[in-house]
């Protein structure tokens, strides 16, 4: 009988600490295939490339010179995190996954970021594929982020989605806090809030204007207990089930023109 095959990838490239760390966290569970970016593609949402070709690459040792270990394959792209599931699903797949799985993302991924997030578009491509599908993301952003109090919080959770699976049409947004420590698990909705100061204007030597995305979040709702960034300011992990259908019921209802 096989073993489950879990199907992995990342936005911030295959060299970033956050996906090896996943990989030595979950490996136990089944059979690993990761295909992830070449290099970070945060923001790039669910984008894939439709104006240039991908190439496909396999990585046989890890950052230190080690090898993958056995039952472990990581290949990587030129092209977005949802390219790297397109890719891995019709070519490096012999059988279907049973668990598609975005991260560990550097940085965090709660509130409307979930829109913006190739760690969690990872996540909404194997839900649109009918296969039961998380993203992990820890509030940290350096490079050399601390993941171990993670480990057995992974570990928990993907065996619950082995076993169980989800709805149809739902995914899970995992969101940790960052602290040594956490005060214990919440299921959560999207807190609501806005992006702002977004733009920084410089000014070039050579004589034009030159732009910067940048900003700050805004939380529109932070006295909201049952919100993903309430959780996640009091050291709770945060779990968001999503939907794929984005259709306001209650509107389409009521609408007419």
């Amino acid at each position: 009988m096989n073993r489950p095959l879990i199907l992995i990838s990342n936005d911030d490239g295959f060299r970033a600490k956050g996906i090896n760390c996943l990989i030595d966290m979950v490996r136990e569970f089944g059979d690993v295939i990761v295909c992830a970016p070449n290099s970070a593609r945060s923001g790039f949402s669910c984008a894939f490339s439709g104006l240039e070709y991908l190439t496909l690459k396999r990585q046989l040792t890890k950052v230190d010179g080690t090898p993958y270990p056995e039952g472990v394959q990581m290949w990587y792209t030129n092209g977005t995190p949802v390219d790297c599931i397109k890719l891995a699903c019709d070519q490096l797949c012999e059988r279907r996954p049973d668990l598609i799985i975005g991260g560990i993302n550097h940085g965090d991924n709660s509130t409307v970021n979930n829109h913006y997030s190739g760690t969690v578009g990872i996540a909404k491509e194997g839900c649109l594929k009918g296969i039961p599908s998380l993203a992990f993301s820890l509030c940290d952003y350096d490079k050399d982020a601390d993941f171990s109090p993670l480990t057995p919080w992974v570990k928990r959770i993907v065996r619950k989605m082995l076993d169980e699976g989800l709805p149809h049409g739902t995914f899970l947004n995992v969101n940790f806090p960052k602290c040594a420590t956490f005060r214990g698990i919440r299921t959560c909705r999207m807190t609501m809030g806005e992006w702002v100061k977004e733009v920084y204007k410089c000014a070039h030597p050579r004589g034009f204007d030159y732009y910067w995305l940048v900003g700050h979040f805004e939380n529109a709702e932070p006295q909201a207990e049952e919100t993903d960034q309430w959780a996640l300011n009091n050291d709770y992990i945060a779990v968001t089930p999503t939907t794929i259908d984005v259709t306001d019921y209650d509107l389409m209802r009521t609408f007419k023109l």
